[in-house]
């Protein structure tokens, strides 16, 4: 169906549609090379949807609806479980396709891999998710209760940096909670969610309950204006996160839309030293610096600043090679235009006054020549003015900025616009509680370096990291998923007492 391409394998697969239950051959004149950013190989092409093919597939999740809503909750829940035992079945090989077309190492895609699924075993716990309220006699004979229903057709739109997590926090949620989906992975890397699907199609999800159509910003803005389309849930970046916002609601669509970030770590000097320095190397420079909860800025308070030449000799020693490679650190950026914009912010933070601690952009990889490399650079002396501080720069980049006091660091942090995540390393208590109360920022950890929670909790981003006021997985995704009910009710006996006619609004 859509098998992926085997390095050195001369043929090249064309990846297809999912419509209706159906693989399918796009009809379109315009398609895009899906490159191993390691070596440039092409390992398969993706098709930019017609217009045509984005309203089969919502036409497909329309018609699924009138059935599909009415399975029972116990039925959907099988599903997921069948599901999560084929992803750990084909774990392992879903991450060789996803290293090879996204650059992380293969441990990194294993992990990539593993967080999407804990939101699988997740869903298994619908039937207690997806519970409404009851209260009875809240008047003389009237019971309340709610109940959480499915809104319809919804839809996922995911990004290059996680193509097996984000699609996973997606549509096994929406469907389990009743509703039908279409996807659109992201046109840089859809192997290996392609591959996902191919697992959920396995597990049982019924023909049209599940849809995926590929492409780029024509593809997108079909999605987020489709009369049929009732919600959209977005990651990626600030730019296109923002559009999909308001293009969207413009059309009177729920949307939860989870965008860039400047994640600051910020270092007490009673932090437990070698614990600290190895969070802090692993959170910047692993998968690249491309995760939306990176650590991209230190703030080293007060004798923390000495810390700095250790921080430099650790990240030195962080291997760049290609992901496929055993005892890789750092692999290659997504693509050569990624990897332009990295290395143009660099010079931006030279030119703007920063010391390059670290040089990571002439680091050559010895049969890999053609690949996307950064290694890990390292700046101090950065000011809150530098591009390199305002801009997300999404590559292996870790900035370093000095304040004498914690509370200095709390009001860098909550100047910030961004407030995905934020981390505190100390051994204090005191100080951390005082940190987690005062810091305005979505996502916190206290001696944990990418402070994204367990889906038994929501993803919390805040400010200019998130738009829509729910999160995509936990409980607050089964809100967003569903529209709630409420039901007044009062039963009478044949033979109870007449209380007359009442002209008032209340219940009696």
């Amino acid at each position: 169906m859509n098998a992926p391409h085997t390095p050195g394998q001369t043929k090249v697969d064309q990846v297809r549609l999912l419509i209706d239950g159906q693989w399918v051959e796009s009809k379109t004149s315009e398609w895009r090379d899906i490159v191993n950013p390691a070596t440039q190989e092409v390992l398969a092409r993706v098709p930019f949807a017609t217009a045509e093919e984005v309203d089969a597939a919502v036409a497909a999740a329309q018609r699924a609806f009138k059935t599909w809503k009415d399975t029972p909750i116990g039925a959907r829940m099988r599903i997921m479980l069948r599901l999560q035992a084929l992803i750990r079945e084909h774990s392992k090989r879903i991450a060789v396709t996803l290293s090879a077309e996204q650059g992380k190492t293969i441990a990194d895609a294993e992990g990539d891999i593993f967080r999407g699924l804990e939101v699988v075993e997740h869903a298994c716990s619908i039937g207690t998710l997806q519970m409404g309220e009851f209260a009875e006699n809240v008047a003389g004979g009237v019971d309340t209760y709610t109940l959480r229903q499915p809104i319809g057709v919804c839809a996922g739109i995911t990004p290059f940096n996680f193509p097996a997590m984000i699609p996973l926090w997606m549509f096994p949620m929406a469907i389990v909670c009743g509703n039908t989906f279409v996807l659109k992975p992201s046109e840089q890397d859809p192997l290996s969610t392609m591959m996902l699907v191919e697992l959920a199609i396995e597990a049982g999800v019924p023909a049209g309950v599940l849809n995926v159509v590929h492409g780029g910003k024509q593809v997108v803005d079909a999605i987020c204006t489709h009369a049929d389309i009732k919600a959209i849930s977005f990651v990626g970046s600030t730019e296109v996160g923002t559009h999909v916002y308001n293009l969207a609601g413009q059309h009177g669509k729920r949307v939860q839309s989870m965008m860039g970030a400047k994640n600051h770590a910020v270092v007490l000097p009673d932090a437990n030293r070698e614990q600290t320095l190895n969070a802090l190397a692993g959170a910047a420079f692993g998968a690249a610096g491309q995760r939306c909860m990176a650590t991209s800025v230190a703030v080293l308070v007060g004798k923390a600043r000495e810390w700095l030449p250790d921080l430099k000799v650790l990240a030195s020693k962080l291997k760049v090679n290609a992901g496929c490679e055993p005892g890789t650190d750092v692999g290659p950026v997504i693509s050569k235009r990624a990897k332009e914009r990295v290395l143009g912010l660099i010079e931006s933070g030279i030119r703007e006054g920063a010391k390059l601690e670290l040089d990571g952009r002439d680091v050559k990889v010895p049969g890999y020549e053609n690949g996307n490399f950064v290694g890990p650079t390292l700046f101090s002396g950065v000011t809150t003015e530098m591009q390199i501080y305002t801009q997300e720069i999404f590559g292996p980049v870790l900035v370093v900025l000095e304040v004498d006091t914690l509370d200095e660091a709390i009001a860098l942090v909550n100047r910030n616009p961004f407030g995905n995540g934020t981390g505190l390393f100390t051994q204090s208590g005191a100080a951390a509680r005082k940190f987690q109360a005062e810091i305005d920022v979505g996502q916190v950890g206290i001696n944990i370096p990418i402070p994204v929670p367990v889906p038994f909790f929501s993803f919390t981003g805040s400010r200019g990291s998130k738009l829509g006021d729910l999160g995509p997985y936990g409980k607050q995704v089964v809100q967003f998923y569903t529209q709630t009910k409420t039901v007044t009710a009062r039963w009478f006996d044949d033979d109870s007492v007449n209380d007359g006619v009442n002209t008032t609004i209340s219940l009696r």
